[in-house]
């Protein structure tokens, strides 16, 4: 293993001194950092705010730095990181060369995009890398998985894992592409974290309760897909603990089940581990230094980050030297990761480029198309949530003479703004021996001073309106005389918050505002507030009692200039919160100044590929898995069902006896880097009665109302209508093969009523349902409610039917009405059974499986047809079979068929809700299955037409109790249809509709209601 290396690295101390990244205080290079490098052969350099005056300071100081690395020996150029990330997160701050962008969750709110992303992240490394920086500590790659109250806040793009991924990957590609070596963090995960104190109870320390699967499924995978690029070099590990019944680890940049096993072992991630500054107070208290940089090389960090304490610093490169004397480090463990190290120089640095940065003039050159790009990015961030009263822009809704206020919280300046430079250069003139002096006194000034934060903004604000503006800051003293004062001189209030669900007094004392100007109004006052979310934009994203609520994710100079931009109509504000909050603005008129069009809608409209089984399988599962979280109590037949549902070509089963007429095309809305799934549209056609089918529409919980299932949908009919000129119907849910038979409708006692009483052709929806209506109709142009028997002729081809399922629980001790035997045989009905694979011969049905086919055939939907004839395909060992009714023929010595039913309780399991073992999760043990009774009710009355369901269902509650009569816990019959409402031509009009009460007679209850909708293509003309 040493013979791969050059022989320098045979003497340990420089292979020690390339596992190491430190830092320092101080805008030049000091004897300690300079002993560090040629002495201690330091390998790493961490560049902070501390260090950084303006981008010609920085330039000259990684020379410097380079230069000292250079002529001590090194054999390769320093690793000189940076925390850039943008929004209020920038250690470099240069108005004249370097340019503010948005944060990360301020770019996802922008519609335009990852691109935009990846164009951002390429502009600031590149103008890094200017400046002799050769890695970036980022993408963040954290799910928000408790957006509302974590500190990371906007550093993180949103708290869907896939958007983060997606936006991820894209900062890497434009990292990447400028030439700057990446380092994903905060592995494995700062977004869901809780302060539950050490073990000593004496330190607060972030602790992760989530458990590995529940990680895996959600702020794991931005990491997962960030290493599958292949383009992630570095990976920071956090030091949090983690507290899980399967782990308890005190920090993870320390565990070797967290970096070894999880990042690498099950991640795959074969790059540049880098450990969480090991100077925290908790890890000091608890273990010191020395031990604590033992321990993360123990556990697969390659580089141990030690921020500015030098003494500590030196404790460090003691500890490691010391396990490698005691035998607690290898060579071998030090050899692995100075390759590592040494294979991310090789990708991002070079003498020649290490020794010679461009500095000022590249940037003067850049400088210029970045800004127009900075401008676009943040006017395309800013989000109008709400704006119920129509407030925006302001030069609409005021008049010159009145009086506008502006209300800020006291809060401390952002890294990246003209403020803290300011008070950095002051905190650099006083004159103390001890670095952490500056620090503290930095600290002290920022808060003092946290007025001022806002001037500028409301300057600006003055300007923009050419009148007089008031402005005054709150504490947490809350509403002062002061504020009482201004608020009743001025018509409208702009109150800014900056993480109000952490500084709780900015919520109390935005609640209180916003009663008085209630309060005022009613009274005949014009009082209008606004309130503006600075930083989280959480803090009144689900409070509907704040009107008008706007979002700018960071208050940099650059981010308040577009926010009033935004406020006086220069352009129409379009972004949108990211993750689960994301929408289509509900506000249209928002901004609807210059450039706005009001009262137009804006949708989006998502690419829509076909469905490829082999790439998309997968990916299919997954987003069925992601909605099991999604399922309200009714609808727990969900979970049972998988990417097979919905075809044929990949229902599981023996070779095919039975050619079906049903056509077949599905189709997705992907993530082509990622290969997730957004939406999942099934389709069908049946040529027998020109019927397109609608049979599924799934869309993930994080990107709903953002148009991915109106996407689907309209590609979906416009398919079905160009592909099949000869369609007249289209049909909204499929019995078979899928999920819905229709739009889930509620089971309470009100909507049962009316859906199971003869001639009622209304119900009560749940809200669920009856928004799922509503979408159907509003949206997507359905006709969802049923006409009357009188209803005109353009509405004869709507038609709607109600499909059951019904439960008898009681199986075990259930026993056939005692008249019903006696009343079938005074009828002359009579019953006998047959199996799927009773013939030997699988290419040529029986006569008796070809009359039940026949009779299907000509009684029921094609799509009975194809579940009876996929069940005649059966390979079970008479686990399913057919029971059939018949009676005389009228003057004839042979019999008819009045009616058929499928028994079984194991086949295609996760092939349609009818299986009656699927979903029934509050019933313990085995469910017999008696599926899609058939009856020729058009030759029959409606008491015949019961009667034989009755029988039918009877006998097959018989056969379970003789074949297995322990082994049922309840019973389920399946697809019992109460016939097509308003039509007597498709429909079985009068004949099937007390079908549901002639079995709820017997015992059974009612578990599942759809609704099937049946309209003519003429309704959706428009998308032929």
């Amino acid at each position: 293993m040493d013979e791969e290396l050059d022989p320098l690295w045979q003497d340990l101390d420089w292979a020690i001194g390339q596992m190491l990244i430190m830092g320092w205080d101080g805008t030049e290079v000091t004897p300690q950092i300079r002993e560090l490098i040629a002495d201690h052969h330091l390998g790493a350099i961490l560049l902070t705010a501390k260090n950084l005056k303006s981008a010609d300071q920085t330039t000259n100081l990684v020379r410097s730095l380079q230069t000292i690395a250079h002529q001590s020996g090194h054999p390769f150029p320093l690793l000189i990181a940076l925390d850039q990330e943008n929004g209020g997160v920038n250690s470099l701050f240069d108005p004249l060369h370097i340019t503010q962008f948005p944060s990360s969750m301020g770019l996802a709110a922008s519609l335009s995009g990852p691109s935009l992303s990846y164009e951002v992240a390429k502009a600031t490394a590149t103008e890094i890398a200017a400046c002799g920086v050769n890695l970036i500590l980022g993408p963040v790659l954290d799910v928000l998985t408790n957006a509302r109250y974590q500190p990371l806040g906007v550093r993180a793009t949103s708290d869907d894992p896939q958007e983060v991924s997606q936006y991820g990957i894209a900062a890497v590609r434009g990292y990447k592409d400028a030439g700057v070596a990446t380092c994903g963090k905060h592995f494995p995960s700062y977004g869901n974290l809780d302060f539950l104190g050490s073990a000593a109870g004496s330190l607060e320390i972030p602790i992760i309760t989530q458990t590995l699967e529940e990680l895996a499924l959600s702020a794991l995978v931005p990491f997962r897909n960030a290493i599958k690029t292949g383009m992630l070099d570095g990976m920071f590990v956090g030091g949090c603990g983690i507290a899980n019944p399967s782990m308890k680890v005190a920090h993870a940049c320390l565990s070797e089940r967290v970096v070894d096993e999880l990042l690498r072992e099950e991640l795959g991630f074969e790059g540049v581990a880098i450990s969480e500054c090991l100077e925290m107070e908790a890890l000091q208290t608890e273990m010191g230094v020395r031990t604590g940089t033992i321990m993360a090389v123990q556990a697969g960090c390659d580089l141990v980050l030690l921020c500015r304490a030098y003494d500590v610093q030196k404790e460090a490169i003691s500890g490691l030297k010391l396990g490698l004397e005691n035998e607690v480090l290898t060579k071998e463990r030090i050899y692995t990761s100075l390759r590592r190290v040494l294979k991310m120089k090789r990708g991002c640095t070079s003498w020649e480029k290490a020794l010679n940065p461009p500095g000022i003039s590249l940037l003067k050159q850049i400088h210029p198309g970045h800004l127009q790009l900075s401008m676009k990015a943040y006017d395309d961030s800013i989000t109008v949530m709400r704006d119920n009263d129509k407030l925006l822009p302001l030069n609409e809704s005021m008049h010159q003479e009145e009086e506008l206020l502006l209300l800020t919280p006291l809060v401390k300046p952002l890294p990246a703004s003209a403020m803290t430079k300011t008070i950095l250069e002051t905190a650099s003139k006083i004159k103390s021996e001890d670095p952490i002096d500056k620090w503290i006194h930095r600290e002290r000034s920022a808060i003092m001073s946290g007025e001022g934060v806002f001037r500028e903004l409301g300057r600006s604000l003055a300007r923009a309106r050419h009148g007089k503006l008031l402005h005054t800051s709150y504490t947490a003293n809350g509403v002062r005389p002061v504020h009482e004062s201004l608020i009743q001189r001025a018509t409208t209030i702009i109150l800014l918050t900056a993480d109000a669900n952490r500084n709780l007094y900015q919520a109390g004392f935005t609640k209180h505002v916003a009663m008085m100007c209630s309060l005022l109004k009613a009274s005949g006052h014009k009082k209008n507030l606004i309130v503006v979310a600075v930083s989280s934009p959480y803090d009144f994203a689900m409070d509907k009692s704040i009107g008008t609520y706007i979002c700018t994710f960071d208050f940099t100079e650059t981010a308040m200039s577009a926010l009033v931009r935004a406020l006086f109509g220069s352009f129409t504000p379009h972004g949108s919160l990211p993750g689960t909050l994301r929408k289509v603005p509900r506000n249209k008129e928002a901004g609807g100044g210059k450039g706005g069009a009001k009262g137009k809608v804006r949708t989006q409209h998502w690419l829509v590929e076909g469905y490829d089984s082999q790439r998309d399988q997968r990916g299919l599962g997954e987003l069925m898995f992601g909605m099991i979280k999604g399922t309200s109590p009714g609808q727990q037949y969900v979970y049972a069902f998988g990417p097979r549902s919905f075809t044929f070509g990949d229902t599981p089963g023996a070779e095919r006896r039975f050619e079906h007429e049903m056509e077949e095309q599905h189709f997705v809305v992907r993530n082509s880097s990622t290969g997730a799934l957004y939406g999942f549209c099934s389709t069908y056609y049946l040529p027998s009665t020109l019927t397109g089918i609608i049979g599924s529409i799934f869309v993930d919980p994080s990107k709903r109302n953002v148009s991915v299932g109106y996407s689907l949908h309209r590609r979906a009919v416009r398919n079905l209508l160009q592909k099949h000129p000869e369609i007249k119907y289209l049909q909204l849910g499929c019995a078979y093969p899928g999920i819905f038979p229709g739009i889930p409708l509620d089971t309470n006692t009100d909507s049962l009523s009316s859906a199971i009483t003869p001639g009622s052709t209304t119900s009560t929806p749940s809200a669920a349902s009856s928004g799922l209506k509503s979408w159907f109709s509003t949206t997507c142009g359905w006709d969802i409610s049923p006409p009357s028997s009188s209803s005109s002729s353009p509405r004869n081809n709507t038609r709607t039917r109600k499909i059951f399922n019904l439960l008898l629980p009681s199986f075990p001790t259930w026993s056939s009405p005692p008249d019903l035997p006696t009343t079938l045989q005074r009828a002359g009905v009579s019953f006998d059974l047959i199996y799927a694979c009773s013939n030997n011969n699988p290419s040529s049905p029986t006569p008796e499986q070809e009359s039940v086919l026949s009779f299907v055939s000509q009684h029921a939907s094609p799509e009975t047809l194809a579940l009876y004839q996929s069940a005649f395909t059966s390979d079970s060992d008479r686990e399913t079979c057919f029971i059939r009714a018949k009676t005389q023929i009228p003057g004839q010595d042979g019999q008819q068929l009045v009616g058929t039913i499928i028994i079984s309780a194991t086949l295609w399991r996760g092939g349609c809700p009818s299986l009656p073992s699927e979903g029934l999760s509050r019933v313990q043990g085995g469910t017999a299955g008696i599926i899609a009774p058939v009856g020729a009710s058009s030759s029959m009355t409606k008491r015949e037409a019961n009667l034989v369901l009755q029988g039918l269902v009877m006998m097959g509650l018989r056969k379970y109790k003789r074949d297995a009569a322990g082994s049922w816990a309840c019973c389920m019959v399946s697809w019992v249809s109460n016939g097509y409402e308003g039509d007597g031509e498709h429909g079985q009009g009068q004949g099937q509709q007390s079908s549901v009460e002639a079995l709820l007679g017997m015992g059974f209850e009612v578990h599942n209601v759809w609704e099937e909708v049946v309209n003519g293509v003429e309704q959706f003309a428009s998308l032929a």
